[in-house]
């Protein structure tokens, strides 16, 4: 029996194809091991976002050929795309395979091990509208399920390189995902996340009717499944009609991770975002309106082309305005063949450390914010797992907010849904869950 080891770089989508992955390897008499083990195959699954997933992925790639040498080493993914001519070219990497490929790695192992060749399997994602089929019967975790909807991206950020590693915008039917999410019902998955690269664009492409909000509600009907999650979504999304719809499932999630990159309408211009800081607040206005504590998350870049120390002050002020949950802060990343990259006025690496530093004490000091309102209230916490926390063990789980609570207990709550009062919170990042709900 061939031992296999993943390991995933980057997004929940590509979370979702490394599992995959492994399920479909499995079924070929693999036998999965960790990825610091000697393995006879090692498959990394990479990221192409910025310059240091970039540096990221070359490293597990040369890690696993150190591990053992003889081992067929396999480069997967968005890295793939973007710089399919480097790893041909690199003696520690046995086979790449491009996005819309990974469907048909167990045939491309088995050749590669008839005739022990350099192997490549990569196509032009600009010609193609096929939806990679991939299906999830299981998880690593036994609580929560990513679910894979929708690939590819017809935004071109003026930053972004993903829609050139993953293609235009192909959606999975409404039968597909229904299927997926029903067997992983049957085997006591009580939430799922459905996840794409560009989640709002969910259905455009089908010649019948179809959106995400269809989707959402398919989701709603099935059994067993208690809770739903979105991935990333784009503000233009968010309508009062949207937000009415999802207010009335009662196993929706109100956690809404809302991209806004900037603060600053001249950044967000040549950044070929096509919403305004006002358009945004509106959204999130929108959301509150219909959500009595949602959790407003996002990302921004800061250091972009051009992005002067008053811009930043537009994307600080607008920030402290909006008081969101938790913001993902990135320094920028030039990445070649995007316009950014051909911008003037690319800001120093120090600037953009200090600026991100800026960022992330104000992210801190909200999320703290956030869930210090918890204190004293009631709330209901999926569990997750036993962790340990400063020499103490508890059992960990999330409220529909996406909000960390710990509870110490002799229980085995895993699984369950359970009603607990917030009794306290540790260092301003774990809420002290009480079964005393009195």
């Amino acid at each position: 029996m061939k031992k296999v080891a993943l390991h995933n770089l980057g997004c929940k989508v590509n979370a979702y194809e490394t599992e995959v992955m492994q399920q479909m390897l499995e079924k070929d008499g693999y036998s999965v091991v960790p990825f610091a083990e000697k393995a006879d195959v090692y498959i990394i699954n990479t990221c192409t976002v910025t310059n240091m997933a970039d540096r990221k992925s070359r490293q597990m790639l040369h890690r696993a050929r150190k591990q053992n040498p003889d081992a067929v080493v396999i480069a997967a993914g968005c890295y793939v795309q973007a710089a399919k001519e480097e790893l041909l070219s690199d003696k520690g990497v046995d086979i790449v395979i491009g996005n819309n490929r990974k469907k048909d790695l167990v045939n491309i192992l088995h050749r590669y091990f008839e005739k022990r060749e350099k192997t490549e399997a990569v196509i032009n994602l600009d010609h193609t509208d096929e939806y990679e089929a991939l299906f999830l019967e299981k998880t690593g975790t036994h609580t929560r399920a990513i679910i894979k909807v929708q690939d590819g991206c017809n935004q071109f950020c003026s930053y972004c390189i993903i829609p050139f590693t993953r293609g235009r915008v192909r959606s999975r039917s409404l039968s597909d995902v229904k299927k997926e999410v029903e067997i992983l019902s049957q085997r006591g998955y009580k939430e799922v996340v459905l996840t794409g690269i560009h989640l709002s664009s969910y259905g455009i492409d089908f010649e019948e009717d179809g959106s995400l909000l269809s989707l959402i509600t398919m989701v709603q009907s099935i059994d067993g499944i208690e809770r739903i999650r979105l991935g990333s979504l784009e503000p233009r999304i968010i309508t009062e009609d949207f937000i009415k719809q999802l207010s009335g499932m009662n196993k929706f999630c109100p956690h809404f991770h809302l991209s806004l990159q900037s603060g600053c309408d001249d950044t967000l211009k040549r950044m070929n975002r096509r919403y305004t800081t006002q358009e945004y607040g509106q959204k999130c206005n929108i959301i509150r309106n219909y959500f009595s504590h949602p959790a407003i998350t996002t990302d921004i870049i800061v250091g972009f082309p051009g992005e002067t120390e008053e811009e930043f002050s537009q994307t600080k002020n607008f920030l402290t305005q909006l008081q969101l949950y938790e913001t993902h802060i990135f320094k920028y990343s030039k990445r070649n063949g995007t316009k950014a990259a051909a911008m003037s006025n690319q800001v120093p690496d120090k600037e953009k450390t200090k600026r991100s530093n800026i960022m992330l004490k104000m992210g801190q000091e909200n999320a703290g914010a956030f869930r210090r309102y918890y204190i004293g209230k009631k709330v209901g916490v999926l569990f997750e797992e036993k962790i340990e926390y400063k020499g103490q063990e508890y059992w960990s789980g999330f409220t529909k907010e996406y909000v960390k609570v710990l509870w110490k207990t002799d229980e085995n709550p895993e699984n369950h849904i359970l009603k607990m009062k917030i009794a306290d919170i540790l260092e301003n990042e774990y809420l002290i869950g009480s079964r005393n709900i009195t």
